[in-house]
């Protein structure tokens, strides 16, 4: 069920016939530090990616969960590209917050940087937008409340995302 409260014109998912209510992007943020050991290494000594992914994964879950206050499932990754590799001792630091929310689902972006912890000297290595859609007690899509942008940065990019959900949505 969906409400459109006069002054937007716009659907708001409601629950129990009343309008759910928006949420900040700084109210899904989360950060999470890893320090990389020898278990996280491919065959080069640098950080394997696929533990960089599993990484982002769960940031982008936690940040989608703390938006939605619900479960969530991953449904999408757009791409990944890593652009400095991420060496062992270093520690990952991944920054996640909702960069748009639709009636279901949402999409997160990630920011993922190295830190040298005895220098302190941080590496951009990179990021990736992904697309969870919250779940009820019993397992159905749940509706999600609505991003509230608080910045123009934040007002672009939840535009943006909406594009990038319209383009994800053509090409089933």
């Amino acid at each position: 069920m969906y409400a459109r409260p006069a002054q937007t014109g716009k659907e708001i998912p409601m629950t129990d016939d009343k309008p759910l209510p928006g949420k900040t992007v700084r109210a899904s943020r989360i950060t999470i530090s890893q320090l990389m050991l020898p278990e996280h290494a491919n065959n080069h000594g640098n950080v394997h990616g696929g533990v960089i992914m599993k990484l982002v994964d769960e940031a982008g879950a936690l940040a989608c969960m703390r938006h939605a206050q619900n479960r969530v499932v991953t449904v999408a990754i757009d791409r990944m590209t890593f652009r400095q590799p991420i060496r062992l001792g270093d520690l990952v630091i991944l920054t996640a917050e909702v960069s748009y929310a639709g009636h279901t689902s949402m999409e997160a972006c990630v920011h993922v940087e190295a830190e040298n912890p005895i220098t302190g000297k941080r590496t951009f290595t990179n990021d990736a937008f992904l697309v969870y859609v919250a779940l009820d007690e019993e397992g159905h899509a749940a509706p999600v409340p609505p991003l509230i942008p608080e910045t123009e940065a934040e007002r672009a990019r939840m535009e943006a995302g909406k594009k990038r959900q319209e383009y994800r949505l053509s090409q089933r």
